[in-house]
């Protein structure tokens, strides 16, 4: 892809992220813009994912092109008017959580009952693999037993949004009704839906108050109601939830992959998941 020059003085920067920064458009109000700190291969492959995951009809705001202001790449999407994340909505009211946490679950179990095409899209259990084998952190024998533990996981053909934090799914709302969408497709895969389940825990229950509060803009207290109320919803009232947890933890630990991929840094409090279980 070859991406448009843009002008950055056209927009107006209205947030920002661990991998980038957002803007909204001056001018037109549909157009909002995403634009990539660094790794901007990145933005190419989010690209192509947001464009195949909204082909397929999964709720995420549509796709536009590749843009660069010199410096920067970026993706241009249809802006959504409005559009809180559910995050953001439980710092802003935090006595609606469990009401935004359930809403959030059934948004998730929607994602995964949807079966895609294994040929467009990485399987999950790969590019735990690639991670894992680029890892500086883990001894070789504990890398010996997570890449066992990861094939041992069951297969599936299950979309998987790849990074499901509670600020990758926003809504709008009109007259009392609300939309929801996800957002950040960047690392979306197939797999078995608990590799997703495991960084909602993880954003959940298992950062510093000071981290949650930048983040998520809310306490640890409501972000842990907020997992609770989830939880529930998504596996439903029958579930073991004693058998749910000690499996979401593992898969919770898994994740430790990908922030220390991110931050160049080991990060005991999420590998604490992974010992005495998975090594």
């Amino acid at each position: 892809m070859v991406p448009t020059l843009i002008d950055l003085n056209d927009y107006i920067r209205t947030g920002e992220g661990a991998n980038g920064a957002s803007y909204n458009h001056k001018r037109d109000s549909n157009i909002m813009l995403k634009l990539y700190f660094r790794n901007f291969e990145a933005a190419e492959k989010e690209l192509e994912l947001a464009q195949k995951v909204y082909r397929m009809g999964i709720p995420t705001p549509e796709p536009g092109d590749l843009v660069t202001d010199g410096k920067q790449i970026g993706i241009r999407f249809r802006r959504m008017e409005g559009k809180r994340s559910y995050s953001r909505a439980c710092g802003d009211e935090p006595e609606r959580t469990e009401e935004y946490a359930r809403e959030f679950a059934q948004l998730c179990k929607k994602l995964h009952d949807v079966h895609v095409d294994t040929t467009q899209f990485e399987n999950v259990k790969d590019r735990l693999y690639d991670m894992l084998e680029a890892n500086r952190f883990f001894t070789d024998e504990q890398k010996r037993k997570i890449h066992d533990f990861i094939a041992s996981a069951p297969d599936a053909d299950t979309a998987i949004h790849g990074d499901l934090q509670f600020s990758n799914g926003i809504f709008t709302e009109k007259d009392g009704v609300r939309t929801p969408y996800f957002i950040d497709l960047g690392d979306f895969c197939y797999g078995y839906p608990m590799f997703d389940i495991g960084m909602v825990y993880l954003c959940c229950c298992l950062n510093d108050e000071a981290w949650t509060m930048e983040q998520y803009h809310m306490s640890n207290a409501t972000a842990a109601r907020f997992w609770d109320a989830f939880a529930k919803e998504y596996f439903g009232p029958e579930a073991d939830m004693e058998a749910v947890m000690k499996e979401v933890k593992i898969y919770a630990g898994l994740k430790t992959l990908i922030v220390e991929r991110d931050t160049g840094r080991p990060m005991p409090e999420f590998r604490a998941m992974l010992e005495g279980t998975v090594y």
